[in-house]
């Protein structure tokens, strides 16, 4: 799993990963959700106040990758970590930083539905909606590497629809990023 955790937070006007969130921070949720799944490893791709996120998850069982072209959008993180995986992995999947309530047993779901398939892309679906976190077969190493600007792997999903797996979740954090003051409020008080 690679958690990109570069961003610049410039919607939400400060930066929304250090923030509490339930019993923890919006980082550590998102990292502690991922290490409890059946992942084989997590790498965390940091860039923006990265000294402050490394702290917050320190001592937990990741790989960290400071990504220095962080500004040059969301592709440079997605590189930065997809350099970090190992060479005999056979799949990766690529999750938000600012998406914590997506819960272990979610991640689990789509890990097993993409390894029961042939497909080389598994997206998650919440009452017919696609969302995230996404997993791509090593075959789409060389196309996620080529990947520019701030845009995510959206373009390599829309290119291979033959080659999609939707996995149908119960858990409509899939569809949820911490992007906004008015969303963090609001998915902060749900949790109480």
């Amino acid at each position: 799993a690679i958690l990109l955790a570069a961003g610049q937070s410039k919607r939400m006007g400060k930066p929304k990963l250090p923030m509490s969130f339930g019993r923890s921070t919006i980082i550590e949720q998102a990292v502690d959700n991922l290490l409890g799944s059946a992942a084989d490893e997590v790498i965390v791709v940091l860039g923006d106040r990265a000294g402050a996120v490394k702290r917050l998850i320190a001592g937990r069982s990741v790989k960290l990758v400071v990504n220095p072209d962080y500004e040059r959008g969301m592709s440079t993180s997605i590189v930065a970590g997809l350099n970090l995986v190992d060479r005999r992995t056979r799949a990766v999947m690529l999750a938000l930083g600012d998406q914590p309530l997506i819960d272990s047993q979610t991640i689990n779901r789509l890990i097993a539905g993409f390894r029961s398939h042939d497909k080389g892309i598994a997206v998650p679906t919440y009452r017919g909606d696609r969302g995230h976190p996404v997993i791509f077969s090593m075959k789409y190493k060389e196309p996620l590497l080529a990947l520019k600007g701030d845009v995510g792997a959206r373009q390599i999903i829309q290119e291979n629809p033959g080659d999609i797996l939707e996995v149908a979740v119960d858990c409509e954090g899939i569809q949820i990023d911490i992007d906004t003051a008015d969303c963090y409020y609001l998915e902060s008080n749900r949790l109480g």
